[in-house]
């Protein structure tokens, strides 16, 4: 009796594992074929996937996107970036090529790049990866938490499996993207208690 309960209790484990990995996969793909578009700050910074020219001519016409900003990088030799950087000309859009890896760290120095660029950039602005999921995710949130001054756990919330992001330590290459997040959160706290440090010296 206890191994037929044992192994109904597997089943049912299995069963239920499934169930939720079907599910994710189900919701990544709606998230693809949606084209995971979303506000991240209305009227300022929006994030997508690889919009086609049709949907970038849309975002344009309904949120007035004023700059697209790239992270997949200059390709000139593929038919989505040509038909990206057409559209964005016709229309009046700044078209900014900022390529960034889903897998590697991203440095300091870029990060820093990135931001500043963002600051001065007409707005609103459009951000897009390849899937909107990671590396859309980074830069929004260093865009929320950088340049409109919100919570790092707010800009955090830009890396979350609901954009489609999977950040697994050792089993997801885009774990890199949370490993940026982290050292850029780390830097800003060093920085924070440097500056009150020196506050509470001169007093």
């Amino acid at each position: 009796m206890v191994n037929l309960n044992l192994r109904r209790i597997s089943y049912a484990v299995v069963v239920a594992t499934g169930s939720v990995a079907a599910g994710c996969g189900a919701y990544v793909g709606y998230l693809q074929v949606s084209g995971n578009f979303h506000q991240v700050i209305p009227g300022e910074l929006y994030r997508s996937g690889q919009p086609s020219a049709e949907d970038l001519g849309a975002y344009v016409q309904t949120y007035g996107i004023k700059t697209v900003v790239n992270l997949r990088g200059f390709h000139p030799e593929k038919a989505w970036y040509r038909d990206e950087v057409a559209m964005s000309k016709g229309l009046g859009v700044t078209h900014i090529d900022f390529g960034i890896s889903a897998s590697k760290d991203l440095p300091a120095e870029k990060a820093a790049q990135l931001v500043a660029f963002m600051k001065s950039a007409p707005k609103p602005i459009l951000v897009h990866c390849q899937s909107g999921a990671d590396r859309s995710g980074l830069v929004a949130a260093l865009y929320v938490h950088q340049v409109a001054g919100q919570s790092e756990e707010t800009a955090r919330g830009q890396l979350s499996f609901y954009y489609g992001h999977v950040g697994i330590p050792l089993l997801s290459a885009a774990y890199a993207m949370d490993r940026s997040w982290q050292a850029i959160e780390t830097r800003d706290n060093h920085q924070i208690s440097a500056a009150a440090n020196r506050v509470e010296a001169l007093r």
